[in-house]
């Protein structure tokens, strides 16, 4: 076939979905678009209406109790001496409570949650591996009045101990366990396989493997999931009140019986309808709220600055 013929033969090949006749390429195109579009409104109105209630909360608490933290004595004063009727008193007792009993929880849950979370990726095999997971899913959907009855049981019905603060640690304990040992089990598994295997081909024993170079990879995530248990687990109520009784002033022993803390201070004070206490449980609910979103904020910047992820 001479070019002319070829020439002529091309000229009279219909052009391709791109060209004038290819017509069906921009419609399905439009169809996408329109597609695309839909989806797009759905979910800024998804996001609009769950944000609705999350401002309206913040924006109440900020409105009815946001006076009272811009007083320097809410942080440094207790309720001693200080009645419903009385203006005046802060939140140091039920803070220092608060904090001190998180982190008594983190003392216990980490070490556990985490060397859970390291057999569970680096050693579970077989049936024992499937029973710990299992029973950590169990752990995961047990509401917290329910682990509280538990430990009330365990420790002051069986062994006739005293209600304390410390009891409420363990109540937490069983709460905060599972979020540390899925988050930790999640960054671990995120940690390259080939880190794994080089340090075996240099000789490196697996747990010191374990220790050396896959947690120090994975610590800022883990590090990320344990603030975000803790910010979980400060904001529960039921424990504190099946096992550690309020009181309004500063206590410090936590085997010592009363132990003030933000929760149980917004129960103390919230079937009061005197303005002073009213006003006392809307600065209790902003500052817990003020601590679990610096813990938040905390885990989003630590996370930022991931091993895994760089």
């Amino acid at each position: 076939m001479s070019t002319a013929q070829l020439e002529s033969t091309r000229r009279s090949e219909p052009a391709g979905p791109a060209g004038p006749r290819g017509g069906g390429l921009t419609a399905k195109s439009g169809g996408r678009a329109a597609k695309d579009l839909i989806a797009r409104v759905l979910m800024w109105t998804a996001f609009v209406i769950a944000c609705i209630p999350l401002l309206w909360i913040l924006g109440s608490t900020l409105l009815k109790g946001g006076h009272m933290l811009l007083d320097a004595t809410w942080w440094t004063n207790s309720q001693a001496g200080i009645t419903a009727r009385r203006v005046g008193g802060g939140a140091a007792h039920a803070i220092q409570g608060t904090l001190m009993q998180a982190a008594v929880t983190a003392v216990i849950s980490v070490p556990i949650g985490v060397l859970t979370a390291v057999y569970l990726v680096e050693y579970g095999r077989g049936r024992l591996a499937k029973a710990v997971s299992f029973m950590v899913d169990i752990l995961t959907g047990v509401p917290s009045i329910v682990a509280a009855l538990f430990i009330y049981a365990l420790w002051v019905t069986t062994f006739n101990f005293q209600r304390v603060g410390f009891a409420v640690c363990l109540a937490l304990t069983l709460l905060m366990i599972p979020t540390v040992v899925r988050s930790t089990e999640e960054m671990l598994k995120l940690v390259p396989n080939e880190l794994r295997e080089a340090s075996y081909a240099l000789g490196v024993p697996k747990w010191k493997t374990i220790m050396k170079i896959v947690i120090p990879t994975a610590f800022s995530g883990i590090v990320t999931g344990v603030l975000l248990g803790l910010a979980r687990v400060m904001g529960e109520t039921a424990p504190l009140i099946i096992l550690g009784p309020y009181t309004k002033v500063l206590a410090h022993d936590l085997f010592g019986g009363l132990m003030g803390t933000l929760p149980t201070m917004i129960n103390n004070d919230r079937t009061e309808n005197l303005q002073p206490a009213i006003d006392r449980v809307w600065g209790a609910a902003l500052t817990l709220i003020l601590i679990i979103f610096l813990l938040n904020l905390l885990g989003r910047f630590i996370g930022r600055f991931s091993k895994v992820k760089s």
